[in-house]
């Protein structure tokens, strides 16, 4: 008996630029203020909420948990709108990409919590300048959430491969398609996690990793997948953030399956797949530098194979949840426009077309703001 659809939430992290300078800009504040007046009276909801985040030119949106895909791409598309019309009204523009492409010095927010951060862990922090896509799934509890994230993790790399959207840092191409992954690896909590086996063996480690400084608190626990902080659910945090939102239903709808498909083999006792770290770790690199230009490893098999097979073995694992969902004909049709051109193809197609860092900003703030106008 399969059990209900879950519900599923997504934050974005977004970034402030200067649309005729092609800056950087670290005017959050007075974005928020802006925000904050405009909707002093209306009603509210998650996406009509901005949020700051660890520098002054980034912003947060988050939707409120839904069950049908439509709404959250309409949640999400409100939610770019608030951020695009408070920024216009200082001037700015808001454009979604998991790295900043162009060379850029980063304004720390002025938050104790923040500021601490950049103390701790100097460099790692202060030229993090990373966005991403976060897909939270609801769970019913948190040993069904640790049973979740054991069986998930070899299957997040073809997340970081779809997702793949920031080609470019410091004006250069990095030559991988995801650089984001790369830069937030150096966070000494992120990264992909061995199989726990268990909520007490999850607690534990977590203390651990607390206690050596390698995380302030539970919210600097920046594993692949973890148990959120204050919210039912299993979170996900390997994706850039989507240039174009029919990429990031795309990849809610997979979180979404996987973490169904998960819970139902955890509650059965199906046994582990169990991958050493190193592996998990190359595999999510693998993915990273290639995207989906080149092969992946195979969860199943454990060995490389094309992006496109690799992707198609992926909806085959997770079709019965899909088509429960009503969301399978939505992820075969997305599936096949980012093999196309995914964020970071689309991204190199704007630097040969236009021959400057500038085009690539230009286009990407384009497509920032065509993304909610076509998602309303």
């Amino acid at each position: 008996m399969v059990d209900a659809t879950r519900t599923v939430g997504v934050e974005e992290e977004l970034l402030l630029v200067d649309p005729d300078q092609r800056t950087l800009s670290g005017r959050s504040g007075a974005v928020l203020r802006e925000h904050a007046e405009a909707g002093a009276h209306a009603p509210r909801s998650a996406s009509d909420d901005l949020d700051h985040e660890l520098f002054l030119h980034q912003l947060e949106t988050r939707t409120d948990p839904a069950t049908p895909l439509e709404e959250i791409h309409r949640q999400l598309a409100a939610a770019r709108r608030a951020a695009t019309e408070a920024a216009r009204a200082e001037g700015l523009a808001v454009m979604a990409s998991g790295f900043v492409p162009m060379p850029f010095e980063p304004r720390v927010s002025p938050n104790d919590r923040y500021r601490a951060m950049v103390e701790l862990f100097g460099e790692t922090a202060r030229t993090g300048s990373t966005c991403g896509t976060h897909v939270h799934v609801a769970i019913s509890s948190p040993e069904e959430g640790v049973g979740v994230i054991d069986r998930i993790v070899p299957w997040l790399p073809l997340l970081v491969a779809i997702g793949a959207n920031s080609p470019f840092a410091e004006g250069r191409d990095t030559k991988y398609a995801s650089w984001r992954s790369q830069a937030w690896s150096r966070w000494p909590s992120a990264g992909p996690t061995e199989a726990f086996g268990s909520l007490a063996a999850y607690e534990e480690s977590s203390r651990l990793l607390k206690m050596t400084g390698a995380a302030r608190d539970d919210g600097m626990l920046y594993y692949d997948a973890r148990l959120s902080v204050g919210q039912p659910t299993v979170e996900v945090r390997v994706l850039d953030v989507c240039t174009d939102l029919a990429d990031a239903v795309l990849a809610a709808a997979l979180v979404r399956g996987l973490v169904e498909t998960a819970a139902e083999r955890w509650a059965e006792g199906r046994p582990l797949s169990r991958w050493r770290a190193e592996i998990l770790r190359a595999s999510h690199w693998r993915a990273a530098r290639m995207g989906l230009t080149d092969t992946l490893v195979d969860p199943v098999l454990q060995e490389l194979r094309p992006a496109r097979e690799v992707l198609e073995r992926l909806v085959r694992y997770v079709q019965p949840r899909l088509e429960a969902a009503g969301d399978l004909e939505r992820v075969e049709e997305g599936i096949d426009r980012v093999l196309r051109a995914g964020g970071a193809t689309r991204q190199r197609a704007a630097y040969e077309r236009t021959g400057s860092i500038d085009g690539v900003v230009d286009d990407l703030v384009e497509r920032t703001e065509a993304a909610w106008a076509l998602g309303e």
